[in-house]
């Protein structure tokens, strides 16, 4: 009898301390899960509501993810308005009180970054407008430095046992993020400049980063799928000013940019990762990157 209560009380010891061991979090899309392992390791769980074959602007409220915010302790998501179809469906489905916006649950990575594309008026008739501006911040690594402080200070504030661990993997991550950052960038000199053409307005970070010049997009206005017409205007541009390069993320239909490439002599197209899980090398956040620039490279003559 002895024996079986100092079994249970041990087993009642250990609960508590496993589950503070671990924070559930709940990460819009696939970069951030891949920010949030950098920085917290083995005290998070994370699940992941989309892929980087789905485009993270249509996503259905499935029971699956709503069970998945019903149980988290922290949100990460991009914000700026790009889950807005899918993401207060899932809250209040999920009547998770932790992570309401406004509570320290929930973090939204476009608040610590400069947003690129702010309209100057909002007229839904030009297509898929984000008032917030451009929500695909992620492909550009400077944005990602710029986050993760913010997303380690939150998870330390939420897991406060684990602060000072969570402030050694920071500094690992920082010193490895920027000496990678050196790397691309030094590589991707030869990209500056470098004309595209791109089927979505997905890469505006992208472009500004490697200094790329887009000349067109397949799509006539955000979000409305390409057109013959407009398609045939776009060859017309592309006769005057050649383009190297047309791009389209792996959930983009890719019918558009075959037929570009197949009617315009030298331009190549490439399908890029966009986020983590996009090909094989993209595996994580540095993968996304490293494969990123390969693929561009590969464009040039």
């Amino acid at each position: 009898m002895t024996r079986y209560l100092l079994s249970v009380l041990f087993g009642l010891l250990l609960l508590p301390l496993n589950a503070a061991a671990t924070l559930r979090v709940f990460s819009c899309e696939p970069e951030w899960s891949s920010l949030v392992t950098e920085l917290a390791g083995e005290h998070a769980d994370v699940f992941t509501a989309t892929t980087a074959q789905q485009d993270p602007h249509y996503i259905q409220a499935r029971p699956s993810l709503i069970a998945q915010m019903r149980r988290a302790d922290l949100v990460v998501c991009t914000g700026a308005e790009l889950e807005i179809g899918w993401l207060p469906v899932l809250m209040a489905r999920g009547g998770n009180p932790r992570v309401k916006p406004g509570t320290d649950g929930y973090f939204e990575a476009a608040n610590f970054v400069t947003m690129l594309g702010v309209p100057q008026h909002l007229d839904r008739a030009e297509g898929d407008i984000h008032p917030r501006g451009n929500p695909h911040i992620q492909l550009d690594p400077h944005n990602i430095e710029r986050i993760a402080p913010a997303l380690s200070d939150r998870l330390a504030k939420l897991d406060p046992a684990n602060a000072a661990d969570y402030g050694k993997r920071l500094e690992d991550f920082k010193q490895r993020w920027q000496a990678a950052m050196q790397r691309w960038e030094t590589q991707g000199a030869s990209l500056r400049g470098m004309p595209i053409v791109v089927h979505h307005e997905s890469w505006a970070y992208l472009n500004r980063w490697l200094g790329l010049n887009q000349i067109g997009t397949l799509e006539p206005k955000p979000g409305v799928p390409p057109s013959s017409s407009h398609l045939a205007e776009l060859l017309e541009t592309l006769k005057a000013t050649p383009a190297k390069a047309v791009i389209r993320a792996p959930y983009q239909d890719p019918r558009a940019s075959e037929w570009l490439s197949k009617q315009v002599p030298g331009l190549v197209m490439i399908e890029m990762p966009f986020t983590v899980g996009g090909n094989a090398q993209a595996t994580d956040l540095f993968g996304l990157f490293d494969s990123s620039i390969a693929l561009l490279k590969g464009a040039q003559p």
